[in-house]
């Protein structure tokens, strides 16, 4: 569905005004506290039952650097990894299509001086504020069973905010070219799977070659590979190359989406 719009303003990106969009969310979240509480219950059941569980039978993970790194520490942090995605994805495709095509928040956001681009750079800012509040959920529970073994862990607040923004950018990127309803069930054949491939509980090197380079090259591979080395206190060059590959994707769907939400709400 698009919405008829004339403007004569320059249709540039705004930091400024996208934080209104993000203080917009942030006011509605205030009644939706219970997302965040299941935002972080689903790993934690993953955690438990697979961690937990079967890491008594593991022990410890064979292949590792660290020898003293157990299947519960290996897993906890992909896990939230995987939280502070499923927040950001849920909120810029599940609650920004509904905003767009049910609640019509973005005709009557764009009746303001905000900008198409605004709306896209805000989206995605509120997609990693949700990525580090159940970042934050989550890594305070790993806490609370043990599973923290440095302070250096608590880069894993801002870490899970780039994996937030650059899984929110690519939502949003997604949302523009959903049907209906029923596309969504499309977005989870690919979610779920890149879950359990992405070297979530077994290290990468069990696959053959090709398919080591094909899970490279999922977003949610460094953005597990970013968050275990901020709780595991492995801050080496790998680091580094997951935080330079989030960075461009992110960047570059934030474009494409604000580019595709611009032909779609203004004509």
């Amino acid at each position: 569905m698009s919405y008829a719009r004339t403007s004569g303003r320059p249709q540039t990106a705004g930091r400024v005004p996208a934080l209104a969009f993000i203080h917009r969310n942030l006011m509605v979240y205030r009644h939706t506290w219970g997302i965040l509480v299941a935002s972080v219950l689903e790993p934690l059941l993953y955690l438990v039952s697979i961690g937990v569980g079967v890491g008594q039978l593991v022990g410890h993970v064979p292949g590792l650097d660290d020898p003293t790194v157990t299947y519960t520490q290996y897993v906890a942090p992909a896990l939230l990894a995987t939280a502070a995605m499923n927040a950001a994805v849920n909120e810029t495709t599940f609650s920004a299509y509904h905003r767009l095509n049910e609640e019509n928040v973005y005709d009557a956001v764009l009746r303001t001086p905000l900008t198409p681009a605004d709306l896209a750079f805000g989206e995605i800012g509120w997609g990693a504020a949700r990525g580090a509040l159940s970042g934050t959920g989550f890594l305070a529970v790993m806490a609370v069973l043990g599973l923290v073994r440095t302070p250096v862990a608590l880069l894993a607040i801002p870490a899970a905010a780039l994996v937030g923004a650059t899984f929110g950018a690519l939502g949003l990127l997604v949302m523009t070219f959903l049907r209906g309803w029923q596309d969504f069930q499309l977005l989870q054949l690919f979610m779920l799977p890149m879950f359990l491939f992405s070297a979530t509980f077994y290290p990468i090197t069990v696959y053959p070659s090709a398919i080591q380079w094909l899970v490279r090259c999922l977003p949610l591979y460094p953005s597990i590979s970013l968050l275990r080395g901020a709780t595991l206190d492995d801050l080496g060059p790998s680091v580094l190359a997951a935080i330079a590959y989030l960075l461009v994707v992110g960047i570059v769907a934030w474009l494409l989406a604000a580019r595709r939400l611009r032909r779609r709400l203004v004509r």
